[in-house]
């Protein structure tokens, strides 16, 4: 393939820690299909550079002097929204916080920088947050090329006929409890889909979201913020309650038990090893849901990369639960939903702008 059908994605690096600048240059430089056109040390001499270095990507630290992260990416949104920031954060409650705000502004995606005790350690994290960015932007691109008339996604949404007919299919029994797992594009999703279920939606809700610590505390205190329903970090012990929404912990499994006295359904917090190279892992709560909950409950999984959750949503629909998937076109990385509905394991595929009216069609329905 020509570099004219495939041309490089041209990134721009903005931080004002010249190793910072040197090890991410380094780095995207390293990756096929990438160019590192140029990098700033803050955002206003970066939005200075846009027309002359035309980027496809923008890295942006958050605390840079004269012109901070989100002042940029602000301003990017403005004079050139076609282009993409993946925003640097750092492991702290303020970073977490300034990253939600960023995502809610259109960034792109996120890395955190880490704090290994060796530099190697340090870039291989990097490295490993970054590459699956690059690949998910590049397909991005390729699908909206697509869309222009070039060709047609590999899997399309189905027909609004479609959806109902499979729908009327899952009406059936009593629904206790909603279980979402979610990675790539997730605070956004869930910010579209949790602030739209009523107070007295009637069930509990338990949500993997991966994402690192600190980052998952404030995602719930952002969503808490919006929602009608309580939405909180899960606590090791906790007894579900209805109506509220629980967030699996960065860095922690959460799985659910029956409490050894109440016999009520409990959030259990573990440091077993990761899955999917993934902890919280998505199978390994779906696993859990589908033997206390049994055919009682809906599982959802959105949108995210690769095939977490798909063996633990397979679990539920297997003990009679009911399932749906986030579809092509509404998803920032179309894989999770895509691993799950490819192994059969879900029974309808929605927008994300019909999720939450689906839950309460559903939980309202089966009461």
């Amino acid at each position: 393939m020509s570099e004219e059908k495939n041309p490089k994605i041209k990134v721009l690096v903005v931080d004002d820690t010249s190793l910072y600048r040197k090890i991410l240059s380094e780095l995207l430089a390293s990756f096929p299909g990438v160019e590192v056109v140029g990098t700033a040390n803050n955002g206003k001499i970066a939005l200075a550079k846009l027309d002359r270095l035309k980027p496809d990507i923008l890295t942006l630290d958050f605390e840079m002097p004269e012109m901070d992260g989100l002042a940029t990416l602000r301003a990017l949104k403005k004079e050139a929204p076609g282009v993409a920031a993946i925003m640097v954060s750092n492991h702290t409650q303020i970073g977490a916080k300034a990253t939600l705000e960023a995502l809610d502004l259109g960034a792109f995606d996120f890395i955190a920088k880490p704090n290994h005790d060796s530099l190697e350690k340090n870039i291989e994290s990097l490295r490993s947050q970054l590459r699956p960015m690059i690949l998910n932007f590049r397909n991005k691109r390729h699908i909206a090329e697509m869309l222009r008339g070039q060709g047609k996604p590999a899997v399309a949404a189905p027909s609004q006929d479609i959806v109902l007919r499979m729908a009327q299919l899952l009406d059936g029994g009593r629904l206790e409890i909603v279980a979402i797992g979610i990675s790539t594009g997730g605070p956004n999703a869930l910010a579209a889909v949790l602030p739209f279920l009523p107070k007295d939606l009637g069930v509990p809700l338990v949500i993997v979201q991966h994402m690192p610590p600190v980052f998952t505390a404030a995602l719930a205190e952002s969503l808490d913020k919006k929602c009608n329903i309580s939405v909180s970090e899960g606590k090791n012990g906790e007894v579900l309650e209805i109506n509220r929404a629980y967030l699996a912990p960065g860095g922690k499994h959460m799985r659910l038990e029956l409490h050894p006295e109440s016999r009520k359904p409990c959030l259990i917090m573990t440091d077993d090893p990761p899955e999917n190279h993934c902890r919280p892992s998505v199978d390994y709560l779906f696993r859990s849901v589908a033997k206390i909950y049994e055919g009682r409950a809906l599982g959802i999984i959105m949108t995210g990369m690769g095939s977490d959750g798909t063996l633990g949503l397979k679990a539920m629909k297997s003990a009679g639960a009911k399932t749906l998937a986030q579809d092509e076109g509404s998803c920032v990385v179309f894989g999770m939903p895509l691993e799950a509905i490819k192994a059969g394991s879900v029974d309808t595929v929605l927008p994300l702008d019909q999720i939450a009216s689906e839950i309460v069609r559903l939980v309202k329905k089966c009461r």
